[in-house]
């Protein structure tokens, strides 16, 4: 139903349609970076997914392995050496490396400054090594530096920039708005950027965590929902407006995947301040995301039915970071594999709950 209009708006989504869709699972959503890749790609390969997004933490972990030393982050030669290497195993397991991530605190800074040129390096860098890996695609995170200019026009131009570095190479940049960014904290903020860019390879990625985590649930209240809002109708109305309006004016090709993910409800909320440079939404996004239908209580199944009924069939990825609703107790490697398999339960699950019943 149309929220304003009171109008009922359907839109068809036949299970067998679902059957079709890719599934990937984030490297950075088992254990911790310095966890053996060769056994999380083992653990995602086994439980059936065929795509991964690649963090760039295990990449770094993996070539401090590979090349029996220390590797930093800017070492790019070593990083692009390791990344063949990355490669070939992906290859070997049947899975496809969808995305390089998380590409963060890129956009925003000022014209000439330290971190601009540093950003941009940081860029030519990537672009080097997505190219080893064998990748397309480059999340970016919508940025959460507070020292960036929230200008529109200086985020798109940064963007833009970055989109045709990309393009002379013909890849591509994923846009993810992260529910506590500085300046685009919802899919509608990214979207009008992206919009306003205007570049064929750059579209969104969407997750249902940071949709609902950001327009819906608030780790700060005992309740788990946005407050200030008013009374739950008012909240329901706005959320569903929001997802209409995802489903009514984005193309599905300018989607270019969805990342699947619920949250806990805190026992104890979370302190609404800053802490070690973590907004609330960040350390909540960070340590309390379990995969769908395992503890959780976002609406998720309604994201996903408003970005399937935009006509998006393309990869649905489990990016979770779950340490329990105590937040600290992450993945073991010996519960890799049953960790995985569960993830890919919850992706039939999902399809199930959100197709036409």
């Amino acid at each position: 139903m149309d929220p304003l209009t009171n109008k009922v708006i359907k839109v068809s989504i036949p299970r067998s349609s679902l059957d079709s869709i890719p599934t990937s699972f984030a490297t950075v959503s088992l254990g911790k970076p310095s966890d053996s890749l060769l056994l999380k790609l083992s653990a995602i390969s086994s439980a059936g997914f065929k795509g991964v997004e690649l963090g760039f933490p295990d990449l770094v972990s993996f070539a401090s392995e590979y090349h029996k030393k220390e590797i930093k982050e800017d070492d790019y030669d070593r990083l692009c050496e390791a990344g063949k290497g990355v490669k070939m195993i992906c290859e070997q397991s049947n899975l496809k490396i969808i995305m390089l991530q998380p590409f963060s605190n890129f956009e925003g800074w000022k014209k000439g400054s330290k971190e601009r040129k540093e950003a941009f390096e940081r860029a030519k860098g990537w672009i080097r090594i997505m190219q080893s890996v064998g990748t397309d695609m480059l999340q970016v995170g919508s940025s959460d530096s507070p020292n960036i200019s929230t200008s529109k026009e200086d985020i798109v131009s940064d963007i833009r920039e970055l989109a045709d570095m990309l393009a002379e190479h013909k890849l591509r940049l994923a846009y993810e708005n992260w529910c506590w960014s500085t300046h685009a904290p919802t899919w509608q903020n990214v979207w009008e950027i992206i919009k306003e860019v205007d570049r064929p390879n750059v579209g969104l990625c969407l997750d249902t965590f940071q949709t609902a985590g950001g327009e819906y649930g608030d780790p700060t209240t005992s309740h788990g929902l946005i407050s200030d809002k008013g009374i739950q109708h008012k909240l329901e109305m706005n959320f569903k407006a929001s997802l209409l309006a995802l489903t009514r004016e984005v193309p599905p090709e300018k989607i270019y995947l969805l990342q699947i993910s619920d949250a806990y409800k805190m026992t104890t909320p979370i302190r609404d301040e800053v802490v070690d440079g973590l907004k609330p939404r960040a350390r909540w996004s960070h340590s309390y995301r379990p995969y769908p239908f395992n503890g959780g209580y976002l609406p998720v199944v309604q994201v996903v039915k408003a970005v399937l009924g935009t006509g998006f069939r393309g990869w649905f990825s489990m990016e979770v970071f779950d340490g329990g609703p105590s937040g600290s107790k992450f993945t073991k490697i010996e519960d890799f594999a049953s960790f995985t398999k569960g993830a890919m339960e919850s992706h039939r699950k999902l399809l199930d709950a959100s197709a036409d019943s």
